[in-house]
């Protein structure tokens, strides 16, 4: 199994990065190469190399699948309910290894720590919500792996803005600080403030264009957000083609639960549900302030829609 995992390492063959699609330059040794090199020599040479392998056959591989955003989208449904399927193993925390520098800088060695014991069959799978928005992961992301396949899971704008504040607000109400109200963020100076860091986070083809310069679009599934919370079964048929998975996920895995509002999951008779934290009430916002996000969202979204090549159904303002 040591040789299994060494030689699935050397096996990832790094490209040199230009400005547009990047291609590979087979003479010229990337320094993505050399730092999976020196994790190779590093791992093989340490005691703690064994720790990573379970006499049962299970190691910690590098994962072929990432789920990159967007923060307040709907990542963490989307990795619990992919998470039923059995070929699936999943990094239980946000890792944050490739927007972070004080986790980059550790290296692949320090990554492959983070990731859970997994079998040769299964796909592992780590999911940090702010590396749709983080302009030098894609270039990361690439040079460890061209061939990652990524999962994008998206909600109106308009409303992941709402719970990007709700989140904060939240955090801030349990540690008894006080925190300004939505209005306070989303006006200044009598008008919409785009430089509201939650607005910017949805503007999706902003950072779409950035993950469309290493990765093509068949290697990017995007879920419908949306859909997921009303609907899921048919969002995870998705994912599992996307993944090539064999169908193994079914609706009997989801039941409505008609106290906190949104889907539970039933696995093997067991059945659990999201943190107390999700599906939290947005505030109230005043119908005119919500018309202004919605204008302003109107091109970002058709600029998005024609990207992707598909549309979505979220709110979009119409002038009368």
């Amino acid at each position: 199994m040591a040789a299994f995992l060494l030689g699935a390492v050397l096996l990832v063959v790094q490209p040199q990065i230009v400005p547009s699609r990047p291609t590979i330059n087979s003479k010229a040794e990337t320094s993505s190469q050399s730092v999976q090199r020196e994790l190779l020599k590093r791992t093989s040479q340490k005691s703690d190399f064994k720790e990573n392998i379970n006499s049962n056959g299970s190691c910690r591989q590098l994962p072929q699948t990432i789920i990159i955003g967007v923060r307040k989208g709907g990542t963490r449904a989307l990795l619990e309910m992919l998470s039923l399927h059995p070929d699936i193993a999943a990094a239980e925390s946000e890792v944050h290894f490739f927007d972070w520098e004080e986790h980059y800088r550790n290296g692949l060695e320090w990554y492959i720590n983070q990731m859970p014991f997994s079998y040769p069959h299964q796909i592992t799978v780590e999911k940090t919500p702010a590396y749709f928005t983080s302009p030098k992961v894609p270039e990361r992301v690439y040079n460890m792996n061209q061939s990652m396949r990524l999962l994008l899971i998206l909600r109106d704008p308009s409303e992941r803005v709402l719970s990007d504040y709700t989140q904060v607000f939240y955090n801030h109400m349990q540690k008894h600080k006080p925190y300004p109200s939505i209005e306070q963020f989303l006006i200044k100076d009598g008008e919409l403030n785009v430089d509201y860091k939650a607005i910017n986070r949805s503007l999706y083809y902003i950072h779409m264009q950035n993950w469309l310069k290493y990765f093509p679009l068949d290697h990017i599934h995007i879920v419908d957000g949306d859909k997921l919370i009303k609907d899921p079964f048919p969002e995870i048929e998705k994912v599992e083609r996307f993944l090539k998975l064999s169908p193994q996920i079914n609706a009997s895995n989801f039941y409505f639960n008609k106290t906190k509002g949104f889907y539970c999951l039933r696995d093997s008779g067991r059945e659990r549900c999201l943190h107390e934290s999700k599906g939290r009430a947005h505030p109230q916002v005043d119908t005119r302030l919500l018309e202004k996000l919605h204008e302003y969202f109107h091109e970002p979204n058709k600029k998005f829609f024609e990207l992707v090549g598909r549309t979505f159904d979220w709110h979009s303002f119409v002038a009368s």
